[in-house]
């Protein structure tokens, strides 16, 4: 499954790079970080894709000097050309940079995509004080009922691993982190481009889930889970 972002096959299969989904993916980053009131001057994004969540919150974040690490030839090169005087672009695994170390590291999608998530999550401990996961929450009561919605996160972006809220919030503990904060965001609420099955579910979810988050979340699917940890 790692081969599908050394070649093109990731590519092909997202030819946008899910770049029409960084200024949300941004917005929830920022929100957290005003929440809980971080001050920083160095920021980098493992997996930073195309770099289009940096180049937002560089924009939000005037003063702040911001690096992205991406594995995938052909993503990082969408992303050099975009560079500037405050954000830049490395093609590499930083778990591999001994000596990079930021004030905050966003992990942005990216752990279920990684075979030995759990070994990645460890390594990146020593990449920065703070760290921001934006973690689908893939498993429901309903996405493992229909089954197919699974499988094809599988097949279409590469999904390896599947979390709902507490098994992702245990994974983080399990992996030396204490949690900070943590919210839900509305990904298949508000994400551009969904399904026509989301589409349709968008008014029960939000119904739900002013009555009862959890409840929604775990029954219906629908939301990611951000958590700001050290």
């Amino acid at each position: 499954m790692h081969d599908i972002y050394l070649t093109d096959q990731y590519a092909e299969l997202n030819p946008t790079w899910h770049e029409e989904d960084s200024p949300w993916k941004a917005h929830q980053i920022e929100a957290i970080i005003r929440k809980n009131r971080l001050n920083f001057d160095t920021l980098c994004e493992v997996g930073c894709g195309t770099g289009e969540i940096l180049l937002n919150l560089s924009r939000s974040f005037p003063k702040a000097h911001f690096t992205g690490y991406e594995i995938s030839p052909h993503a990082y090169q969408r992303a050099k050309t975009k560079e500037t005087s405050r954000v830049s672009f490395q093609l590499s695994d930083i778990l591999e940079e001994k000596d990079s170390t930021f004030d905050v590291v966003v992990i942005a999608d990216v752990i279920e995509h990684v075979e030995d998530y759990i070994s990645f999550i460890k390594g990146l401990r020593s990449c920065g004080r703070y760290k921001i996961f934006h973690i689908p929450l893939d498993l429901s009561v309903q996405s493992v009922l229909r089954a197919w919605p699974i499988a094809n996160l599988r097949d279409n972006v590469g999904h390896l691993h599947y979390f709902f809220k507490d098994t992702a919030l245990a994974t983080l503990r399990g992996c030396g982190y204490s949690v900070i904060d943590y919210a839900y965001t509305a990904s298949r609420l508000e994400l551009p481009n969904q399904a026509f099955s989301s589409t349709l579910m968008r008014l029960p979810r939000r119904l739900l889930y002013s009555i009862h988050p959890d409840l929604a979340v775990r029954i219906l699917g629908g939301y990611s889970l951000l958590v700001l940890a050290e």
